[in-house]
């Protein structure tokens, strides 16, 4: 039925009399009149708003990922945390370090290889042949992801050092005489140990120690003499030659508190035979070591502590805290 019947006939439900009324020529009936100019920039910012709404939804969802877990990445310096990624699967089990294992399936797992080669001058270069597997050292602690991370260097169970490429320099000075196993272990950005078939990924060498001063080869070397070790009342911070340690080439100044460094860490470099002073100040007593040339120095709480080496080695060194288990920095000898 049309609009023009119905308004003939009336309404059959309340026996109202037909319309005769017709709205003037050129109007519309309010069901289908247009919004006037003053309603339109109203309904405009009611959109807008809807739509800036939703846009936001979406990027929180993006930045949170699903469950609402963030996975991005905390800066280095701070306290080792659970990784937020849901990588496999977290076991209660852990290595001997106390760090958890993050078991995978075996097919498509990581894998390393440790190859251990007498090098000319002192110890040894290892190499890490990994597969599936690619060193992070940018996004340490950080969020687990698959197949990358960093390596830790056992020697009898004992940590050498943290690893984060496919060589590393072991010098003779930190093998003890005698025979001794080497182990490598691969673990996540968030410091959890890869795991297949509940067992840590890792490989093992043997090695024998020569006697002291002497390398791993049949030929002796010198060795080298320990650089001083010293206490120093705070100084301002230094970073080329300072005319108040004049006995140092570079001075790096690191303070720890609250579980964090600052300032965060970043890798220096020194020349060869450089002298550098590593000026720590912790909140807590803690231990300082340098790896690849294994040093330490003990750090009473709240007191600045100065450990100085000759940079006689070149490579990529770690120097981070014992017992907190940060990375103050890194020393890039060329």
């Amino acid at each position: 039925m049309n609009r023009d019947h119905a308004d003939r006939i009336g309404c059959a439900t309340c026996a109202a009399p037909p319309s005769t009324a017709r709205p003037p020529s050129g109007t519309r009936s309010p069901s289908t009149a247009r919004p006037s100019s003053a309603d339109r920039p109203r309904r405009r910012t009611v959109r807008t708003a809807a739509l800036v709404a939703l846009l936001l939804l979406l990027a929180g969802g993006t930045a949170t990922g699903c469950g609402g877990r963030a996975t991005t990445h905390h800066k280095p310096g701070t306290s080792h945390e659970q990784a937020s990624g849901d990588v496999g699967t977290l076991l209660d089990a852990q290595d001997g370090a106390g760090h958890r294992l993050r078991q995978v399936p075996a097919q498509g797992a990581p894998e390393v290889r440790l190859t251990t080669r007498p090098d000319s001058e002192d110890g040894w270069n290892l190499q890490l042949g990994v597969k599936n597997f690619r060193f992070t050292p940018d996004s340490v602690g950080g969020a687990a992801l698959p197949g990358a991370g960093h390596a830790h260097l056992e020697l009898d169970g004992r940590k050498l050092a943290r690893v984060y490429g496919p060589w590393y320099h072991l010098s003779a000075g930190q093998v003890p005489e005698g025979a001794h196993t080497l182990t490598v272990r691969l673990y996540a950005d968030d410091h959890t140990a890869w795991a297949v078939g509940g067992k840590a990924v890792e490989a093992t060498a043997e090695l024998t120690g020569g006697p002291p001063g002497q390398g791993s080869h049949s030929h002796a070397t010198p060795t080298p003499t320990a650089p001083p070790q010293a206490t120093r009342t705070p100084q301002p911070a230094q970073t080329p030659r300072s005319a108040e340690t004049p006995d140092v080439d570079r001075t790096v100044t690191v303070t720890v508190r609250d579980g964090k460094v600052v300032p965060a860490p970043g890798r220096v470099e020194v020349g060869r035979g450089e002298r550098v002073a590593l000026r720590v100040t912790s909140d807590r007593a803690d231990t300082l070591h340098v790896h690849g040339y294994d040093k330490e120095l003990a750090l009473p709480a709240g007191q600045e502590a100065t450990l100085i080496l000759t940079a006689d080695r070149t490579g990529l060194f770690e120097v981070e805290t014992h017992e907190s288990d940060l990375v103050l920095t890194q020393l890039l000898v060329r």
